[in-house]
C-alpha cells in the first residue's frame, strides 16, 4: 500500500521482472541475506567527488550541452516571419542577452541556488518535490496531486521529443558535409534512435563510464569554439547587458512572442539538474555547472554571435559554421555522440519518474528490471521504453527536421518548470523555512518569466506544440483514472471489510482445523481482513500456526532506512502483523527485505512458508454518468497491469493466488 495518505486497493509491490524465475534455493539466499542496500551510504557519499563531478556534466547536464546545436539558430530565424531576412547587430545581440540572463535567471538562480537545497533525503525532481508538498501540509490537497500529476505527465512529453530533436540536430551536420547525403539524415538518425532504444534492455553501466568523459570533450570543444570566434570579435560581450534584450523584445513586438519560445530552448534540460539531485548530490552539480558547463554554454552562445556578425550568412546554421571545413566530420560525430547521451539521460529519467509513479499509485504496476548489480537506480521499464520509441520514430518521421520539432519542444519543458515553481513556493509556504511575503518577493520574478516562456510557446501550438500537450493530456488522464480508481476501489473494500482485530478476537474460539507453517497474506490495508485469508478459510476450512498479515507500504520519501523497513505487531494467536517499507524511489522486494523481520523478531521456516495473494479483477456496473469514463480507463489499465506475482520476487511454487471481482 502507499502509506499516508494514498492507498492504493492494490497491494502488489514492485521488483525484478526475473523474480519468477527463483527456486527455492535462490529464495532462501536473497531471505538471509545480509541488506547492504539498506546499511549502505548513499552512492553519492561514497564515490569520489571528481567521479562525480565527471558523471554529473555526462548525466545531468547532457541535455541542456546539445542546446547549442539549434537554440540560437531557432531564435535568429524566428526574428523574421520567414526566417530569410538577414539580422544586423541589434538582433544578435537582443538574442544573445535573452539566451545569457535566461541561463542565469532559470537555471543558475532558480535550480542551481533554490531547488537543489529543497531535496526529500537527497532526491529531487518534481514528484520528490511533491511529496515534500504533502508532508509540510501533513494532509491530503487533491490540487497540488494534480499538479504533480501534470508535471510528471509534462515530462512524458519532454523525453518523447528530447532524442528525436536532439539526434536529428547532430546527424543534420552531414548535409554541411556533403549536400548529396541530404536523403541519409532521416535513416541515420533513425537507426540511432533504435540502436539506442533497442540497448536499453541491457543497461547502461558498461557504457556510462563513458559518458562523463565524452561530455567533458564536447563542452570543451564548445568552448574553445565560442572563444575562438569571440576573438575576432569581442564586441559581442555587449550581451552581458540585459538592456539589449529588453530593447530587442521591445523594438519587435510582432515576433518577441516567438522569439522568447526559441531562447527558451537555451534552457531545456534544466529539470535535470534537480531530477538527479540523488544520484550525485548537490556539491557535484553546482561546481559542474559553475566551473564548465554554464561557462561553455555562454562562450559557445557569445562565438556563434561574433561569427554571424562577421558573416551574416552563417546564421542559417550557425554552430556547425563555427568550425573549419577539415573539422566539420569530427564535430558532427561528437555533436551526435553528446545528443545521444543527452537521450540517455532522458530516458533513463523517465524510467525513474514511472517507478515513481508507479510507487505513489499514480500508475499501475509495471514490469521493471534492474540491469546493475549493486546500482538500484539502473533500472529498464520496457513498456515505457517501446512507448517512448513509437513516439520518437512518429516524431522524426512526421517532421521531418529539428527546426520543425523546435516548434513542439518547448511547451512540455516551460510547463514543467512552471508546475516546478508553483510547487516549491507552496512547498516554502507550508513549511514555513522563511516569511511568506519574502517567498513572494523572491519566487514572483521567476514565475513571471517562466509564464512568459510558457505563453510564449504556446503561440507555436498549432505548429507542432499540440505534441506534447496531447501526450500530457493523455497521460494525466490515465494517471487520474488510476488514482481515482484505486481510492474508490479503496473505499468500497473497506465498506465490506472485516476489521483485523475483531476477526482475531473471533478466531480464538474457531474450530477451524490449524496445519503447521507460516502464511504470508499481503494486503494493501492492515486494518482490514485480507480477502485472501477469508477464501481460504472458507474453501479449505484451515489457518496456518502462524499467520502473517503482510503490508507493503511506500513512505513519502525516497528511501527507507534500514530502521523504518520492517515493523512487527503480534495481534494474538496465530496472527501477527508485518510492514515493510520501502521509498518511493526504491523497487521494493520482499523477498530482501524479509531478513530484517527475521531480525525484527518474526520467526519462520522458508521451506514451510507459503505466500497467498489476492487477484482483484474490475467489474463495471451501475448507472452511466460523467464520471464512468474514467471508471473504464481505471477497469482497460487494470488489466494490462503487470503479473503480480512476479513483482513479489518469491519462487512460484511457493505463492497461491486467490481471485476475486470487484464492482465499481
Amino acid at each position: 500500500m502507499i502509506y499516508d495518505p494514498v492507498r492504493p486497493a492494490d497491494p502488489k509491490v514492485l521488483a525484478n521482472d526475473d523474480a519468477g524465475d527463483l527456486d527455492i534455493a535462490d529464495y532462501l539466499r536473497a531471505a538471509e541475506a545480509d541488506l547492504h542496500e539498506e546499511t549502505a551510504l548513499p552512492e553519492a557519499q561514497r564515490q569520489s567527488f571528481a567521479a562525480l563531478l565527471i558523471g554529473a556534466v555526462g548525466v545531468v547536464y547532457g541535455d541542456i550541452g546539445t542546446s547549442p546545436i539549434y537554440a540560437f539558430r531557432e531564435a535568429l530565424r524566428a526574428t523574421s516571419s520567414d526566417g530569410s531576412a538577414a539580422v544586423g547587430r541589434p538582433e544578435v545581440l537582443g538574442v544573445l542577452s535573452l539566451l545569457i540572463w535566461t541561463l542565469i535567471l532559470i537555471v543558475t538562480v532558480k535550480y542551481v541556488f533554490v531547488l537543489l537545497r529543497a531535496d526529500n533525503r537527497g532526491e529531487g525532481g518534481i514528484l520528490a518535490l511533491y511529496t515534500l508538498v504533502r508532508l509540510a501540509a501533513r494532509r491530503r490537497s487533491v490540487p497540488v496531486l494534480i499538479l504533480a500529476m501534470a508535471g510528471a505527465a509534462l515530462f512524458a512529453g519532454d523525453a518523447a521529443i528530447t532524442p528525436a530533436i536532439s539526434v536529428l540536430s547532430a546527424v543534420e551536420g552531414m548535409e554541411l558535409i556533403l549536400p548529396s547525403l541530404n536523403p541519409w539524415i532521416l535513416p541515420v538518425t533513425l537507426a540511432v534512435l533504435v540502436g539506442l532504444f533497442v540497448a536499453q534492455r541491457r543497461g547502461t553501466a558498461s557504457v556510462a563510464g563513458l559518458f562523463g568523459p565524452v561530455t567533458v570533450v564536447w563542452f570543451l570543444a564548445l568552448a574553445g569554439l565560442g572563444l575562438w570566434h569571440m576573438a575576432a570579435n569581442p564586441g559581442v560581450l555587449a550581451a552581458f547587458n540585459p538592456v539589449w534584450g529588453v530593447q530587442f523584445l521591445a523594438n519587435h513586438l510582432g515576433v518577441s512572442m516567438v522569439v522568447l519560445g526559441a531562447v527558451f530552448l537555451a534552457v531545456t534540460g534544466g529539470e535535470a539538474l534537480y531530477a538527479d539531485l540523488g544520484h550525485f548530490g548537490r556539491k557535484p552539480i553546482m561546481a559542474a555547472w559553475f566551473v564548465l558547463v554554464f561557462p561553455a554554454l555562454v562562450l559557445n552562445y557569445l562565438g556563434q554571435g561574433a561569427l554571424v556578425l562577421s558573416n551574416p550568412s552563417a546564421a542559417e546554421n550557425p554552430f556547425f559554421s563555427m568550425t573549419p571545413e577539415w573539422g566539420l566530420p569530427v564535430l558532427v560525430i561528437l555533436a551526435t555522440a553528446a545528443t545521444v547521451i543527452a537521450s540517455q539521460a532522458v530516458i533513463s529519467g523517465a524510467f525513474s519518474m514511472a517507478r515513481a509513479a508507479i510507487q505513489l499509485g499514480f500508475l499501475p504496476r509495471l514490469t521493471i528490471r534492474h540491469t546493475a548489480e549493486g546500482q538500484s537506480g539502473q533500472i529498464y521499464i520496457g513498456a515505457v521504453n517501446w512507448l517512448l520509441l513509437g513516439g520518437v520514430i512518429w516524431l522524426v518521421v512526421s517532421f521531418g527536421s529539428s527546426g520543425a520539432l523546435a516548434s513542439a519542444y518547448g511547451i512540455a519543458v516551460s510547463g514543467t518548470m512552471v508546475l516546478t515553481t508553483v510547487l516549491g513556493f507552496l512547498y516554502i509556504l507550508r513549511s514555513g523555512v522563511i516569511a511568506p511575503w519574502l517567498a513572494v518577493v523572491f519566487i514572483a520574478p521567476i514565475a513571471a518569466i517562466e509564464t512568459g516562456f510558457l505563453a510564449a510557446n504556446l503561440t507555436k501550438l498549432h505548429d507542432g506544440g499540440y505534441v506534447p500537450v496531447i501526450v500530457a493530456v493523455v497521460l494525466g488522464a490515465l494517471m487520474w483514472a488510476w488514482w481515482r480508481g484505486t481510492q474508490k476501489a479503496q473505499a468500497r473494500a473497506r465498506k465490506l471489510a472485516i476489521d483485523t482485530r475483531s476477526f482475531v478476537r473471533s478466531m480464538r474460539s474457531s474450530s477451524v482445523l490449524a496445519i503447521p507453517g507460516t502464511a504470508f497474506f499481503l494486503t494493501s490495508d492492515p486494518d482490514i481482513v485480507p480477502s485472501a485469508l477469508l477464501h481460504n478459510i472458507k474453501h479449505n476450512r484451515v489457518l496456518h500456526e502462524q499467520t502473517v498479515l503482510l503490508t507493503v507500504e511506500t513512505l513519502r520519501v525516497p528511501f527507507a532506512s534500514a530502521e523504518e523497513r520492517a515493523q512487527i505487531e503480534r495481534l494474538g494467536g496465530p496472527f501477527v502483523r508485518l510492514s515493510l517499507r520501502f521509498g518511493f524511489m526504491e523497487t521494493p522486494n520482499v523477498s530482501k527485505a524479509i531478513s530484517s523481520a527475521r531480525r525484527a523478531g518474526l520467526k519462520f521456516d522458508v521451506m514451510a512458508s507459503t505466500f497467498f495473494l489476492g487477484r482483484k479483477r474490475t467489474v463495471l456496473r451501475g448507472k452511466v454518468g460523467p464520471s464512468r469514463g474514467m471508471d473504464v480507463l481505471y477497469a482497460v489499465t487494470a488489466r494490462f497491469a503487470a503479473d503480480p506475482t512476479d513483482f513479489y520476487h518469491l519462487p512460484r511454487d511457493r505463492v497461491v493466488e486467490l481471485g476475486e471481482r470487484v464492482a465499481m
